[in-house]
This record gives C-alpha cells, sequence and structure tokens, in this order.
C-alpha cells in the first residue's frame, strides 16, 4: 500500500510541474505573441523562465495587457462625445505653428481631443493655495461637483474636503466621486459610506477584490479631476492628502502644480470623467449642468488628452514624443520618477546632441526607493548625451509638466516612466500660449534655486553600492 502511494505522489507531483511549466510556456508565447517593446517582452519572458513561481506570480499579475479593450461601448462613446464636445474650432483658420498645428492634428487623432481656445488658466505650485481655491469653488457649486482622484485619505483635508461634499449633497447638487480603489486603501471604508448616506455617489475605481485581485491590481486610475457645475475645472499632480499641504513629516516640502481651467475645456474634462464614471456605472449618460456658452478674457489654445492601458495606442506618450521632437530651442521636464522609455530617451538624447536646451528635474529623494533608484540609472546616459540633470533638495517635487520653448506646455497626472504611459489611466493639458509658458517657465527656474546640479564626473564618484542597486533595478524597470 505504502508504494502505491508513493508511486502516486510522485505522478501527482510530476503531473503539477509540467502543469507550471506549461502555463509559464503559455504565458511567454502570450508575451511574444503580443509583440510589445522587446526590452518588456525580454524582462518578462527573463521573469518567467528564471523565477519559478514569483515570475508568474507577478505576471498574472502585473504583465498582462488590456490594448485594444473597450471600457464602454461603442454607441455609448459616441452619445457621450455628441453630448461632451466644446465648440468646434477649424485650426485651418489659426495663425498657428506647424508644430502645433501637428501635435494637435495628433492629439486629435489619437483621442478626439478637441482643440478649444475660449478659456482662462490659473496655476497652482502649492497645496495650500490650490485647496483653498477648489473647497471655495466647491462651497459654490449650484448644479453638479464631478471629483475625481487617484488618492482621497480620510486625514484632516479629506474629511475637510468630504464635509463640503456631503453639504452640497443635502442641499440637492448632484455630487459625483471617483477613487482609485488601491491608492485611496488606507482610507477607512466608513469615509465613503458617509459620504453616500448624505447624498454624494462615490465609487471606487478597479475595486482590487478576490476573485479580481490578478485582472485589476496593476491597472490604476491616476487621474485627479474635478469639475464644477460644468464651467470649472481642476486638473494636475495633486490629491486629497494631508502632506500636500502639511508636506512631509520630517519637515521637507512637498512640492507639486495644478491648474484651474474655465473655458471651453471644461466640457473635455466632462467627457473625460463621464468615461471613466459610465465604465464603473455602465451607465449610458451622466446627468449635469449645461452652462450658458461665455467668453473668457483670455484666449488660451488648449487640449485634454486622456490615455491608459485599454486605449489602442499610447497616446501621451506619443504627445511626448512629438512635443520633444519639435522642440527648437529648450525641453524643461520636471518629473517625480524618471524611467522613460528608449524612444523618448533617444529623443531627448537627440534634442540635447543637436544643442537643444534640454534640462530635467526630478527629486533628491522620493517616496519608493525602487523608483529612486531606477529613474537615477538614466542619469549617466542623459549627462553623457549634455542634458542637464537637477536634484530637487528641499522635498519630494511631485510636480509633472514639460515646457518646449516659448509657447509649449503639457502638465498634469503623468510621470515621466512607464508606468504612466503604458498601465495607468492619466491626462494631461496641452496648452499652446506663450504666457502659460512663461508663468511655468519661472516656476522652473525659481525650483532650480532649490536643485543640485549633476555633473558627469560627480556622478561617476558615486558609490559602489547605489551602482549596483541602479544596474540591478535598471534591468527591471519596464516593468516597475
Amino acid at each position: 500500500m505504502i508504494p502505491e502511494m508513493v508511486h502516486i505522489k510522485s505522478w501527482i507531483a510530476i503531473a503539477l510541474v509540467v502543469l507550471y511549466f506549461a502555463v509559464v510556456i503559455t504565458a511567454v508565447v502570450v508575451v511574444l505573441r503580443e509583440n510589445r517593446n522587446p526590452i518588456r517582452a525580454l524582462a518578462w519572458v527573463v521573469a518567467l523562465l528564471f523565477l519559478p513561481g514569483v515570475g508568474l506570480v507577478f505576471y498574472l499579475f502585473f504583465g498582462r495587457s488590456l490594448k485594444g479593450r473597450h471600457m464602454i461601448s461603442r454607441h455609448n462613446k459616441r452619445k457621450l462625445m455628441h453630448d461632451h464636445t466644446p465648440r468646434k474650432i477649424d485650426i485651418n483658420t489659426l495663425n498657428l505653428l506647424p508644430e502645433h498645428r501637428s501635435l494637435i492634428k495628433l492629439a486629435h487623432t489619437l483621442c478626439r481631443a478637441p482643440f478649444t481656445i475660449n478659456n482662462d488658466v490659473t496655476i497652482f505650485t502649492d497645496g495650500v493655495s490650490k485647496f483653498e481655491a477648489l473647497k471655495n469653488d466647491l462651497r459654490n457649486a449650484r448644479h453638479s461637483i464631478q471629483l475625481q482622484y487617484y488618492i482621497f485619505l480620510d486625514d484632516k483635508l479629506g474629511k475637510e474636503i468630504a464635509e463640503i461634499l456631503e453639504a452640497k449633497a443635502k442641499e440637492g447638487v448632484i455630487v459625483k466621486v471617483l477613487y482609485d480603489h488601491v491608492g485611496s486603501f488606507s482610507a477607512d471604508n466608513s469615509f465613503f459610506r458617509k459620504m453616500k448616506e448624505a447624498g454624494v455617489d462615490p465609487h471606487p475605481f478597479f475595486k482590487v477584490t478576490f476573485p479580481q485581485l490578478a485582472n485589476r491590481i496593476n491597472w490604476r486610475n491616476h487621474r485627479k479631476i474635478v469639475v464644477i457645475d460644468s464651467e470649472i475645472g481642476y486638473i494636475g499632480g495633486m490629491n486629497i492628502a494631508d502632506r500636500y499641504i502639511d508636506g512631509l513629516p520630517d519637515g521637507e516640502v512637498w512640492r507639486d502644480t495644478h491648474f484651474r481651467v474655465q473655458g471651453d475645456i471644461v466640457e473635455s474634462r466632462v467627457y473625460s470623467f463621464a468615461i471613466d464614471w459610465n465604465f464603473l456605472k455602465k451607465q449610458p449618460e451622466l446627468p449635469r449642468f449645461k452652462p450658458a456658452a461665455a467668453e473668457r478674457s483670455n484666449n488660451t489654445g488648449i487640449q485634454l488628452v486622456t490615455s491608459g492601458p485599454t486605449e489602442s495606442w499610447n497616446n501621451l506618450s506619443m504627445v511626448f514624443l512629438k512635443a520633444i521632437s519639435s522642440a527648437r530651442k529648450s525641453i524643461l521636464i520636471q518629473t517625480p520618477y524618471f524611467l522613460p522609455t528608449d524612444t523618448l530617451l533617444y529623443a531627448l538624447q537627440t534634442a540635447a546632441l543637436a544643442k537643444i536646451d534640454v534640462r530635467i528635474m526630478m527629486p533628491e529623494k522620493t517616496d519608493s526607493v525602487l523608483l529612486h533608484y531606477a529613474s537615477f540609472s538614466y542619469i549617466t546616459q542623459c549627462l553623457k548625451s549634455g542634458i542637464k540633470v537637477y536634484l530637487y533638495e528641499p522635498g519630494m517635487l511631485h510636480a509633472k509638466a514639460m515646457i518646449v520653448d516659448d509657447d509649449f506646455v503639457t502638465a498634469g497626472s503623468t510621470n515621466f516612466d512607464f508606468r504612466s504611459f503604458e498601465n495607468n489611466f492619466e491626462c494631461n493639458l496641452l496648452i499652446y500660449d506663450s504666457a502659460i509658458n512663461r508663468q511655468m517657465r519661472d516656476i522652473f527656474f525659481n525650483d532650480l534655486r532649490y536643485c543640485r546640479k549633476i555633473t558627469l564626473q560627480q556622478w561617476r564618484k558615486r558609490k559602489l553600492h547605489q551602482r549596483f542597486l541602479e544596474s540591478l533595478l535598471r534591468l527591471v524597470s519596464p516593468i516597475l
């Protein structure tokens, strides 16, 4: 009897090993058939073949692709687009630079981003002023509030915002809230339940629960959008958490950038929110107030570009590449994490070698050790090509902006890294305006006063263990 049991167990063990390798080989075939970026594909193949068990688990959670999948039906998308399209502008009648005309057409082709010119823009570089303005606008809402954040915590600031939303809901204002389930995971469920009991309609994006854990955890909604009465919009890098006002516990600052807009571009934000809302709620439309058209004091040209893992193209990566390739004089980048694709890195290097002033600003210390060293692994290549690299010293630089020449800015929720370009749902403003460009350039060079400029000679003297960590994390940076 015992030999028979041993025999059976041996066959079971062999069957499990065969099954495991069949699954691994199937995963490798899927990776290869998707025709991904070769470096990313190679990273996954190596992980699957040489990290038994661990590689497969990581692939199931973080490796699969959603390319080409529809968040909502084409019918509902066309209906939302019809209901939430700003007034049409014929760009052929406008005095635009050829490179801007081409970029506008690209953004429209990628995600039907309408070009708008009837807009006013206010820029915030600190959480105190941004959230004071937001709270004031929320208190004055008359018809509708649509609020979407990657992080919505139940700390002091979060509770203050929630109380305003609850009060407005009791007044009869339609209040819709989207928050990312992973980004807001530390917030207690009772926090959102209290909102719901007050009449607010809150929902987590891609809620991570069993058995959908592996299907959802990798794709996060990183957008930060607020629309009030379809007249006022907010977008940028700031989430709802105390650190955006108070800074970090050790006294270091949290430096970020956010925008308040009024005008035709707000309609594009309504559309973006409506797509995400309909994806979760499966509703054909999002009730809203349609304001009367108003002429603005400034005619700032803006597009809103959205990107995400379900899109056929990497929308924002392509927009960044086009903007970098079109630069004539300067490219200024602020990003908390710098993990560029090979294509974007080569574009920046090509620009620098062509004597365009390319400057990259990132934090000296970040909130992620892995991303910190992975970002640093690209510095040597940047310095060798003439790109100037600056490390922000007062604290966490969380601002996400690229300023090109004298008349273009893109800013929003998108980091200059693989995750933002390929795995996250993101949105950025494309601003074609010399006045906004000057303001953003002034902000960049003011931040430069608090930075340490890296030279190639200095960088080569960094410690051996740091070099090792950089090299190690560089290998897996495409899948971070």
